[in-house]
């Protein structure tokens, strides 16, 4: 361990290993040590940070105070807001929702002092779950609808999180058919970005829709089939919310026997954790009806006691969330916007003189630009068609043998089974995916993309993508009438999923817009 302290900080950032929190904690140690010993604030702010995520959950609080002070010795504005935001994920993810709000509105107040955009989005993504749990749906949507845009070009699993957040809000406003159509981008999103974790929430979400829309059976089913991976996931919360669904699928179908074990889960969930929302109340009121029913008064007085417990946590809760919520966020975001609307008027005369400037300055740069674009495309476009074959990234094997254990005798299986691939161009098909090109390989989705990456040197993705591209190059060149479609057309033709997705991959592959290069094919190699 001496030698670790002789490290320099590049070292403990790059060897923390969540897969080895074992090792990964004596490392993060040592670091808040070395960081305390040389008074490096900024390095044990990211050490404490390090240590927080590997430690249980229960254990997580007790560095997060020691954070916070570190942050603060640093005076940056950054540090200590995004060591706020990281006391208030902690408590959120412990359902600590009162404490976690507090922590968002004192990050926000710092954060918004910075350019830190990740970090900004964080807080604002963050304030509109707490508004999703107070019950103001429509806020919370416009609120994720801005972190979606920016999550879709920053973060997979940021954006993932968000459009299941998207769906939960319009499950609880009764719009089942937006909710499912955000549902269903993530479940292909999951796909697309290769991230299986996500796919049980969006499962979950859309057994709760089936619900809503009155097909209780298939709701019940599906709901059963994630409460397994919720348990694994350790994931009291979603899990509370199917055995809720269930019971209440059940009890529409008259199936009230059959509903009770589940509305008891709510209730032990209560008495583990001491979690309840708005939702699960009803399951209460349901039990003290049935048990009335049955004359069974000592259950009923039971419920009725748990009832009051849980209508004491939701009034303390909803009332202390909702009077900070608008009292110091939303009130905060008015006097902004109206210092920014005084600040407008008092420079507005400016913007008189300076626009035409501006724009005249927009104009001459806008046509800069495409001289200079134009170019570029074209000395490229003369270069890939100086050669017989467009020098493109080649499909060449990745030497890379770390974490390959195949066997041979599979991997040459599986790469007769590309090459017939590639040869009888299944790559055409719409929506083609990693499950799809695993059936075509006869292997499972995670030999076929470690195959395809050693031996095309390429992620699943790209690969298929390239694939399409290089067929339309290949019929451009060589069939005219290829030449007069449409970018639409040729997506059709290349099997992608929109004309979008098309021309951002012939962009990035031939490092040209596919209008130019028809356009140069047609000057300079006419049929």
């Amino acid at each position: 361990m001496r030698e670790l302290e002789a490290k320099n900080y590049s070292y403990f950032e790059e060897s923390i290993n969540q897969s080895d929190s074992v090792k990964s904690k004596q490392i993060a140690r040592l670091w808040i040590a070395k960081s305390k010993s040389e008074k490096n604030w900024i390095q044990l702010t990211k050490a404490y940070r390090a240590i927080i995520f590997l430690e249980y959950e229960k254990k997580r609080l007790n560095y997060v105070d020691s954070l916070i002070t570190a942050a603060k010795k640093t005076k940056d504005a950054e540090t200590i807001g995004q060591a706020y935001l990281t006391k208030g994920i902690v408590y959120y993810s412990q359902k600590k929702h009162n404490q976690a709000l507090d922590n968002y509105l004192l990050a926000d107040g710092y954060i918004s002092q910075t350019k830190n955009k990740k970090a900004f989005y964080k807080v604002k993504y963050s304030i509109a779950h707490t508004k999703y749990y107070l019950g103001f749906y429509d806020e919370a949507i416009s609120l994720f609808q801005e972190c979606l845009i920016y999550f879709d070009e920053e973060s997979d699993i940021a954006y993932l999180n968000t459009l299941h957040s998207l769906g939960l809000c319009y499950n609880k406003i009764g719009k089942y058919n937006k909710s499912s159509y955000y549902n269903k981008i993530g479940l292909l999103s999951c796909i697309e970005l290769e991230n299986t974790t996500m796919i049980a929430y969006f499962n979950h979400s859309e057994a709760i829709n089936d619900y809503g829309n009155g097909n209780y059976r298939r709701a019940i089913a599906e709901l059963k089939k994630c409460i397994p991976q919720m348990q694994t996931r350790k994931d009291f919360a979603n899990e509370t919310l199917a055995n809720f669904y269930i019971g209440m699928s059940y009890w529409r179908l008259n199936q009230k026997e059959q509903a009770i074990p589940y509305f008891k889960k709510i209730d032990t969930a209560l008495q583990k954790y001491n979690y309840t929302k708005t939702d699960l109340r009803h399951a209460y009121e349901l039990l003290i009806d049935y048990y009335k029913k049955s004359n069974n008064q000592q259950l009923q007085l039971h419920y009725i006691d748990r009832l009051l417990k849980v209508d004491s946590i939701l009034n303390n809760n909803y009332k202390y969330l909702s009077k900070r919520i608008f009292k110091e966020y939303d009130t905060k975001k008015l006097l902004l916007d109206k210092n920014q609307i005084k600040q407008q008027m008092i420079t507005g005369y400016r913007v008189h003189y300076t626009v035409i400037s501006a724009l005249t300055g927009i104009v001459i740069f806008l046509v800069w630009r495409h001289k200079r674009n134009k170019k570029r495309y074209k000395l490229k476009f003369e270069e890939l068609m100086s050669k017989k074959e467009i020098p493109l990234k080649q499909l060449t094997e990745n030497n890379n043998d770390n974490g390959f254990e195949i066997n041979p005798e599979l991997v040459k299986t599986i790469l007769q089974n590309l090459e017939k691939f590639e040869k009888n161009k299944k790559y055409l098909e719409k929506d083609m995916t990693l499950i799809k090109l695993s059936g075509y390989l006869k292997t499972n989705p995670k030999y076929a993309s470690k195959v395809i990456l050693k031996y095309r040197g390429k992620k699943t993705i790209e690969y298929i993508s390239d694939l399409k591209i290089d067929y339309i190059v290949d019929k451009l060149k060589t069939e005219n009438k290829f030449r007069n479609y449409t970018n639409k057309a040729l997506a059709d033709e290349a099997g992608f999923g929109s004309t979008q997705n098309f021309t951002k991959a012939f962009n990035k592959r031939l490092e040209m817009p596919p209008t130019f290069f028809i356009q140069q094919l047609k000057d300079s190699f006419p049929l």
